[in-house]
């Protein structure tokens, strides 16, 4: 079912632009611009696609087709924007209509990652089905790019016209335009993003918290974002300017051409999911765990308004040990944007975590899980929980639409696993 919602937003006199778009019921998980500027689109967690005016920060439409998170959006240089989803489909919207104006059932997993070719002729995807795609938007057959082991988590034009993918397998594979075997280089870690510049440098955001530059088939430069894993990326569209953020809340905007950090962001210190420059390149904007869009002044890097975290929204004011540091509490901070703890707090984007001990996997009450996990033979106990942040929820849970992240240091998994157990009873 498909549903259409406008939305008024009024801006108080004197401001030119707002500064937060808000409106998803879920952490926003894709963000994208349209070819003119005027127009953002953003995905969450909450199974939405909202259609924004960047001038007014107006929610022009809410719209409703995906079963499941909108992990992807892209935007198209005819004016129309294309959205993807963890049901494996791809829809094709009009900013002027309701319903998707072509509907593409391209994977057998949640789509991750969505760019659109230069020309509009072509939408690439990635998915966790381990395949990117190549359709050709006006009909024909797409062509599936095969070979990742595991996830593939992100995807991008070329400007010869070839692909390049990134994936669990922390591989990036270079897809030439006449269908041969893609020339493929080994990083050091898991690739949660990647982008590609006009003059054919790509960049990937690693899971160790570093993005690399890759130019003439070698890695050119590593710069060390974080401590934990990157998981979104952006590129102006003259290419000058990447941004990195991260699942901690850390986000910097970095001069290609010097490979120096121009600004760092802070934020409310939550997850941020994806990133998007304006068409100018003057501002960014950030979706993140807290349901919010910000935007930000891209060459200061200064927030657009007061950094607060809503507080009725806001989960890390609601952790147990938070305040006193205890180390566990400090591990779950990644988590709280998704999972509640207390009885009364209910589900968010993924299922409450009270009561967790003991509980078979997929039973929690009031939750919609997926076949695979209602499916499996897993009780939840510290030992079980431990080995999920071991080896990572895609290969203990596949299927799973929980965001991709392990726990390295043991003391850490060991921490959070006996905090767990003693707030959640």
């Amino acid at each position: 079912m498909v549903v259409a919602l406008a939305l008024t937003v009024i801006a108080p006199a004197g401001h030119i632009r707002a500064q937060e778009l808000r409106g998803h019921g879920g952490p926003v998980r894709a963000v994208a611009l349209s070819a003119d500027g005027a127009m953002a689109v953003t995905g969450s967690f909450d199974q939405t696609v909202i259609l924004w005016r960047l001038s007014s920060g107006a929610a022009e439409a809410v719209l409703r087709f995906h079963d499941g998170s909108v992990n992807a959006v892209a935007s198209l240089p005819d004016g129309r924007f294309a959205s993807g989803g963890e049901d494996g489909r791809i829809a094709l919207w009009r900013v002027d209509k309701p319903e998707p104006d072509q509907i593409i059932a391209a994977h057998a997993g949640p789509v991750s990652a969505l760019a659109a070719s230069a020309d509009g002729a072509a939408l690439a995807s990635a998915s966790w089905d381990g395949t990117a795609r190549v359709t050709p938007l006006a009909g024909g057959t797409a062509q599936i790019l095969e070979g990742h082991r595991g996830q593939v988590n992100g995807v991008a034009f070329l400007p010869s016209g070839g692909v390049v993918t990134s994936g669990y397998d922390a591989t990036v594979r270079f897809w030439p335009t006449d269908g041969s075997a893609p020339r493929i280089i080994t990083l050091p870690s898991v690739l949660n993003a990647v982008a590609a510049a006009p003059d054919g440098e790509v960049i990937v955001a690693g899971g160790d918290g570093v993005l690399r530059i890759i130019a003439e088939g070698r890695v050119v430069a590593e710069i060390a974002v974080a401590e934990t894993p990157l998981v979104a990326l952006a590129l102006t569209r003259d290419g000058s300017a990447v941004a990195a953020g991260g699942i901690r809340g850390n986000v910097v905007i970095i001069e290609r051409a010097t490979r120096q950090v121009r600004a760092n962001l802070v934020g409310p210190g939550l997850p941020v999911w994806s990133l998007a420059f304006t068409a100018n390149g003057r501002e960014l904007l950030s979706g993140g765990a807290d349901r919010l869009v910000r935007r930000w002044d891209a060459r200061s890097g200064e927030h657009i308004g007061p950094v607060i975290a809503r507080a009725a929204e806001s989960p890390l004011g609601n952790i147990p040990g938070a305040a006193a540091g205890e180390r566990g509490a400090q591990v779950f901070r990644a988590c709280a944007a998704c999972h509640t703890l207390a009885k009364d707090d209910g589900n968010r984007a993924g299922p409450t975590l009270h009561g967790i001990m003991g509980r078979r996997i997929g039973t929690a009450g009031g939750y919609s899980f997926s076949p695979a996990l209602k499916g499996m033979d897993i009780i939840w106990s510290e030992e079980t929980i431990a080995r999920l942040f071991e080896i990572g929820p895609n290969a203990m849970t596949p299927g799973t639409k929980m965001p991709e992240q392990v726990i390295t240091a043991p003391e850490d998994r060991k921490a959070l696993v006996e905090w767990l157990a003693r707030v959640t009873r």
